[in-house]
Parts: C-alpha cells; sequence; structure tokens
C-alpha cells in the first residue's frame, strides 16, 4: 500500500513513518529537507501524488497562545493547511485519515466522554481543528471518499514532547515532585499502537477517540516511570501548593497557577469503546509498554 503522511517530521509522525515503512511504501510531506515532499502547507498548494492513503498528521499542537498573532497561527496551520492539503489532491485516494483531539469537546474534568458528547472547544487550538475536522468531511461527502477522524488524548512515544517530556526529564535528573495524591486519571494513547492499526482501518470511516483504555492516574503513570528508570517520587503536600497557586496567578509566566493546579487535580478520561467495537481496536497499556529511558 502506498501511503502519504503530512508532518512527517514531528512527533507523531515520526512514529507513523518509522512503523508504517515497514509494510508499505511511505511518502512524507511536510516542511523541511527531511521530508519527500517539502511544502508549508499553512502557505502552498502542495501537488499530491496518487496514493492508497493519506494520513493527515501535520498541525499546530497544544500550547496556549500568547499573543493574537500565535492565536491566528493555529488556523493557519491546523485549517488553511488542511484546507491547501485538499487543494493539492488531483487524484483521489480510497482513504483519508485526519489527526484531531479530544480538545475539541472543551472538557477540563470528567470521565469516559465519548464522540457523541457536546463539540464545546473554545480555545484557537480546539477551534481550528473542529473546523478542520468538518472540512474533511464535506470534502469526503464529495470527492466519495472515506474518511477516518481521530480524536486523540496524550499521545506517547519515544522522547515525549510537552508534559509527559517535563515529567520523564524530571525524574531523570532527580527533581520531579508529585503534586498532592496523584490521584487524577488522565487518557493517553501508544503512538505506535495507532501507526500499527491504520492500515486495518483502510477504507472505514467514521471518527473516534483512541486512548489506551487504562487511563493511570498520575500516581500510577509517576510510580511506572520512576521505577524503569530506577529512581523514586518524591511529593508534595496540597495545601502549600494552592498558595503558591494564588500566587502564580498575578505573575505572568509563573510555573503554576490556580488554572493548572486544577487541571492537575482532576479526572479527563474518553472512553474508546466505540473504536473497540467498530475498528477492532485493541491497545496496549502505557504503563506497561512506554520505556522513557529512550
Amino acid at each position: 500500500m502506498k501511503i502519504l503522511i503530512t508532518g512527517g517530521t514531528g512527533f507523531l509522525g515520526k512514529i507513523l513513518v518509522h512503523e508504517l515503512k515497514k509494510s508499505h511504501e511511505v511518502i512524507s510531506l511536510g516542511r523541511g529537507s527531511l521530508n519527500q515532499i517539502s511544502y508549508d502547507l499553512s502557505k502552498e498548494i502542495p501537488a499530491i501524488p496518487q496514493v492508497d492513503m493519506i494520513i493527515h498528521a501535520a498541525g499546530k499542537a497544544h500550547v496556549i497562545p500568547k499573543s493574537e498573532a500565535q492565536k491566528k497561527e493555529f488556523f493557519e496551520v491546523n485549517l488553511a493547511g488542511t484546507a491547501n492539503l485538499l487543494k493539492g489532491i488531483s487524484n483521489v485516494p480510497r482513504s483519508l485519515v485526519f489527526i484531531s483531539t479530544v480538545a475539541v469537546y472543551g472538557l477540563e474534568k470528567g470521565e469516559e466522554i465519548a464522540e457523541n458528547s457536546p463539540l464545546l472547544g473554545e480555545t484557537p487550538y480546539a477551534k481550528s481543528k473542529l473546523e478542520a475536522e468538518n472540512l474533511v468531511r464535506e470534502w469526503g461527502v464529495t470527492n466519495r471518499v472515506n474518511i477516518l477522524i481521530l480524536r486523540l488524548p496524550l499521545i506517547v512515544g519515544p522522547n515525549p514532547p510537552g508534559n509527559l517530556g517535563a515529567m520523564v526529564s524530571a525524574l531523570k535528573k532527580g527533581y520531579y515532585r508529585r503534586m498532592g495524591e496523584g490521584s487524577a486519571r488522565k487518557s493517553m494513547v501508544l503512538a505506535e499502537d495507532i501507526a500499527k492499526a491504520l492500515p486495518d482501518w483502510m477504507g472505514l470511516s467514521g471518527t473516534y477517540n483512541l486512548t489506551d483504555g487504562i487511563h493511570p492516574s498520575m500516581a500510577q503513570l509517576d510510580v511506572a516511570l520512576a521505577g524503569k528508570l530506577g529512581k523514586t517520587v518524591k511529593t508534595l503536600p496540597l495545601w502549600p501548593l494552592k498558595t503558591l497557586a494564588k500566587i502564580g496567578d498575578l505573575i505572568p509566566g509563573f510555573p503554576l497557577n490556580s488554572y493548572r493546579l486544577d487541571k492537575l487535580s482532576h479526572s479527563l478520561t474518553f472512553s474508546d469503546q466505540k473504536a473497540q467495537v467498530e475498528l477492532k481496536w485493541s491497545p496496549r497499556s502505557v504503563l506497561e509498554n512506554f520505556d522513557p529511558s529512550i
């Protein structure tokens, strides 16, 4: 099978390319010379070759924008970039997979949130992804292409970015501290599991959450990672953190504020039952299979 992957040098894209090229012909499209097809989708319409499947993994990841220009960039990359990709397709593939996000639900807490939940995302990241989802669906109907939309939580793989990467780094250096009891549970999924499953979903359509089905607590996660790294986990009681968070509310750039503490203190999990039933999705546990030493 011939597969084109956008964002092939990004965190998820690299893992998709690495795994899929073992059994398939893979073409990587994105910014930079490491891609076989070099285009900035936010500014250019690419010439897409004939392929069987397109996996659109390129996008601007979730960060808190600090300016109007940064807010605008989410729409330039996630929405305009998707539109330019679709405009560049002259020979339609059998399947197009769009990598979306659970941020479209717009929730900070909740458990087993399913695909039919209200789409309340208000951040530029969530809005740009949701608008891109709708654009891709409409294009699929018009061009009779099977559209698979995957709403992903925390993606786990070698050398992870973001909060998970910061946790691993802090554990390795010995200064990690768990905030409170760490009872909040979070959904996550192994990037490698997604990559291995995608070829089996050729020709399927629909919108699905993907998780590892375990939704570990922060305490389960940091203990598992620390054990694999030969480290121990130390904790900070919650009451002084609440005071620090209130101080952080008044100081821009302070590493802790009430919003972040509240987010770390509440569970946020998503149901992947629909994918398990309809896609035969059978994920592995992040706790058991993620190696933080890589």
